[in-house]
């Protein structure tokens, strides 16, 4: 059963890389957005609550998050694997992750309820890759400075997983299908078949 979180820095290509893994594995492919779009469109209890914070301009708190994200697990179509990608961002969030699998009952073989594959890219490559999409407030500085941001927020969460021997890092500096291509021999190294 495939189990996996993505992460990596803006511009490594992690929702491509999650989106064609997930079709291969037939999992859904998990984005925190999307579920907090869909629980406010959908005007669920969730939605309405997180409604009220993103009206004020506050960031939706790591418990709603994290019951949505929960919530959206419990899907049919999530039961027989899925991979999430933008959560969990920080190390409260993962752990709190941990207690809600916990609680539920999961376990893995392995010892973990899920993986964690870190695409990582050189900041020259990101910077390149940010800038050819020509988007107005994509430029150079603001770009780094996102980076800055990224690492600052992610390097504990990347130290956690590798203590928890959760982390698989895969080189996002190729092509796309060579990326994909190495995505799945290191998850079938993971989850046989």
């Amino acid at each position: 059963m495939v189990k996996l979180v993505f992460l990596g820095p803006p511009g490594a290509g992690k929702g491509t890389q999650a989106s064609l893994i997930a079709d291969f594995y037939e999992v859904p492919h998990i984005s925190t957005g999307d579920i907090l779009r869909t629980n406010v469109a959908e005007k669920s209890s969730l939605g309405i609550q997180a409604r009220n914070y993103m009206d004020k301009g506050d960031l939706v708190p790591d418990q709603l998050i994290l019951d949505m994200v929960k919530e959206r697990l419990e899907n049919p179509d999530a039961q027989k694997g899925w991979i999430l990608d933008g959560f969990p961002r920080t190390v409260t969030q993962a752990e709190e992750f941990f207690k809600k699998c916990e609680a539920g009952g999961e376990k893995a073989k392995s010892g973990s309820f899920f993986h964690v594959i870190n695409l990582q890219v050189p900041d020259d490559v990101l910077v390149a890759r940010l800038l050819s999409r020509g988007r107005q407030d994509d430029k150079e500085e603001t770009i780094r400075n996102r980076l800055q941001v990224y690492y600052q927020q992610t390097q504990p969460l990347i130290e956690f997983y590798k203590a928890r021997q959760q982390l698989i890092i895969v080189d996002g500096d190729n092509y796309i299908d060579a990326v994909t291509s190495a995505l799945k021999q290191a998850v079938d190294k993971i989850y046989p078949k």
